[in-house]
């Protein structure tokens, strides 16, 4: 005879906090979240602790390598000209990674629903991932005639394909038994597309944003420096430029801590966003309770 446990002999929430097996998990949870926050600014400061260390103890001129200190006094002193820079260079990000997310998104669906568009416009779409962006923003400049609109040219076709090739590959993984539950219970394309397509492609999609969001910052960058934009609406890139050329070592340091700043932000953002839609079902994303 099987006994059944009646409502009032459930654990309760407050049982399991209670518990001590559950009290041990709660505690390494929470020391793990520490950790990944802990650590790696422990990391950062001992680094920049040792390269301040480094330039004093040597007595290194700042025209040589600036001291983390003089890095950061440079940036608050030249803030004014900078945060100009550091927007301008964001909004091209921004906009190159949102062409590339629309463009990417719509031919991935494309390719899934029609082999002979794949087969016709993959190879394109490969060419343009293995041409270096370095030889192709030349004829770019060329033939655009406004400079940012060839910036942003640059910095899409760097962010294009990391989109493109992981949403396919996403479409493509769906399930091949729950494909032909769905056409045998007569799910139209949309309900087909809706609730196992777009399921079995996120995880992916998100994989290739993360990518495409740092590509798209570094192909903002290449392609300024290949420009050699110089005024006020220009970005970082043409920050370092000047700075190389008047030899203000210090300047080109604090520019490019902003660069990196920005590609720490971009990537924290979209892994925050792939926890948020992937966190509560999907593998990759799911808290191991070990």
């Amino acid at each position: 005879m099987i006994e059944t446990m009646t409502p009032s002999e459930t654990l309760a929430p407050q049982d399991a906090v209670t518990n001590p097996a559950a009290q041990r998990l709660l505690r390494a949870q929470r020391r793990e979240a520490a950790g990944r926050i802990v650590l790696p600014l422990a990391i950062v400061a001992l680094l920049l602790l040792g390269w301040e260390a480094l330039v004093r103890v040597n007595g290194i001129p700042h025209y040589i390598l600036p001291a983390p200190s003089l890095v950061l006094q440079t940036l608050v002193k030249n803030w004014s000209n900078l945060a100009p820079s550091l927007w301008f260079t964001v909004k091209l990000t921004l906009m190159a990674l949102a062409v590339a997310v629309a463009g990417g998104v719509l031919i991935a669906m494309a390719f899934a629903l029609s082999k002979w568009v794949e087969i016709a416009l993959f190879p394109i779409a490969v060419v343009l991932q293995v041409t270096p962006i370095v030889a192709i923003a030349p004829l770019i400049l060329i033939y655009v005639d406004s400079t940012t609109s060839a910036l942003l040219i640059c910095a899409w076709i760097v962010a294009f394909f990391p989109i493109l090739s992981n949403t396919v590959i996403g479409l493509k993984s769906a399930d091949t038994n729950l494909r032909d539950l769905y056409q045998l219970y007569g799910a139209t394309p949309w309900q087909r597309f809706r609730w196992l397509l777009v399921p079995s492609a996120l995880p992916y999609f998100l994989g290739g944003l993360k990518i495409a969001g740092g590509l798209s910052l570094i192909g903002a960058v290449v392609a300024e420096f290949t420009a050699g934009a110089a005024g006020r609406e220009t970005g970082l890139a043409s920050r370092i430029l000047e700075s190389s050329f008047r030899t203000e070592i210090p300047m080109m340091f604090a520019a490019l801590l902003l660069v990196s700043l920005l590609g720490i932000v971009i990537f924290i953002a979209f892994a925050a966003l792939a926890k948020l839609l992937l966190g509560h079902w999907h593998e990759s994303e799911l808290r191991r309770e070990v």
